[in-house]
């Protein structure tokens, strides 16, 4: 019998420590922990990458520190390693030659070697919000934070970054403009980078050009913008705020192109699928969501029970899984009721008070109020 992981369409990872798998075409999720400790948030889901090129692996970043490898093609976690250096959570995750690259808010980025001596440690800067690998050249990474100006790193050459953006000039009032670089990705076939901002804005960045400026700068609603993702062509990118905006930004011309509607909380990661016209997307209202680019049309809507840090989505172009038995019962792995948050059970209790039943009319109540009635007609014609 297949494993009910390989029919999967979409990873996502809870703030509970759980990563959820769903099949979208049979609209179920399964629930995967590594073994049976009682859920924490302490093992919160805060990172997530592929372990391979053929997705049959994923690497799991906690916020304990420690990574766990699963295995989609056996449905279960199979390794878990301590990666607790530096302070913060992970914020980026990716895989170099069979080793593991990690990033935390402290600023630390790490190559983790076969052997200890021939680990990899810099500091890109405090307050990092994400750590971003070039997909068409894995040797380089992009990290960028709050009060940390975007920059590119060369783990084959680790001592300087090869590019660091500079900072906007002062504004009208001749006052400094704040850096808050949320989320970037690589543009392919070229060097050039694309970040969202704390302070809503979409900046398109050239290294090869002689300024380390933005060679181009858009501006998306009041609130911060949380996630990004290219579209599978490369001119437009799809961002997220905290307000639960989604929209897509074309970066040829710096303009809104069209916005997504449903979302109700704070967006936390969002994805294109690579040829598709899909986008996944998910964040604090426990929401899964994919929407057509071309349609704006919300295809998929699944509701996942807890808040949510991060996701994956398959690269594969046909939705349906062959190899998956259509027949095996996707059962959560956890007890759902431990995933409910602390507020639900800090709640007080409500007691509703019961209305009163309605009593059947007897004859003698009838008789009394049609004498009733006689003595106002009485007091009437007196007066």
């Amino acid at each position: 019998m297949a494993s009910p992981a390989r029919g999967c369409h979409v990873w996502v990872g809870s703030e509970t420590g759980i990563l959820k798998g769903i099949n979208l075409q049979k609209k179920q999720a399964t629930n995967y922990k590594l073994g049976d400790t009682v859920l924490n948030r302490h093992e919160a889901v805060t990172a997530m990458c592929w372990g391979d090129p053929y997705e049959s692996e994923i690497f799991v970043g906690c916020f304990d520190g420690s990574v766990k490898l699963f295995s989609t093609e056996k449905g279960k976690f199979t390794e878990s390693r301590d990666c607790r250096e530096g302070e913060g959570p992970f914020c980026g995750l990716a895989v170099l030659d069979s080793s593991l690259i990690t990033c935390v808010q402290s600023g630390l980025l790490k190559v983790w070697r076969d052997t200890s001596s021939e680990n990899v440690e810099i500091q890109v800067g405090a307050g990092v919000c994400r750590m971003r690998q070039n997909p068409e050249q894995l040797h380089r990474v992009a990290t960028g934070g709050k009060e940390n100006c975007l920059k590119v790193w060369d783990l084959h050459q680790p001592q300087e970054p090869i590019f660091r953006a500079k900072n906007l000039r002062h504004d009208w009032l001749d006052l400094r403009v704040p850096v808050w670089d949320r989320d970037m990705q690589f543009l392919p076939g070229s060097e050039k980078i694309v970040t969202c901002t704390g302070h809503h804005q979409v900046r398109l960045y050239d290294p090869s050009s002689p300024q380390r400026r933005p060679v181009l700068e858009a501006t998306f609603g009041e609130y911060p913008l949380t996630a990004l993702s290219l579209t599978s062509d490369g001119n437009a990118v799809v961002v997220g705020s905290s307000h639960g905006d989604v929209a897509v930004i074309d970066l040829r011309q710096g303009r809104l192109v069209k916005c997504l509607k449903g979302l109700a909380g704070s967006v936390r990661a969002i994805q294109c699928h690579p040829v598709l016209p899909l986008v996944a997307s998910c964040g604090l209202d426990r929401f899964l969501r994919v929407h057509n680019l071309h349609h704006k049309r919300l295809e998929h809507k699944v509701y996942l029970k807890s808040r949510l840090n991060c996701l994956l989505l398959t690269s594969r172009e046909k939705w349906e899984d062959e190899g998956f038995d259509s027949s095996a019962d996707l059962q959560s792995d956890v007890k759902e009721e431990e995933e409910d948050d602390e507020i639900w059970n800090s709640m007080e209790v409500v007691a509703t008070k019961r209305k009163a039943e309605l009593q059947p009319c007897t004859e003698s109540d009838l008789q009394k109020d049609k004498r009733l009635k006689k003595q106002k007609k009485l007091k009437k014609a007196k007066s």
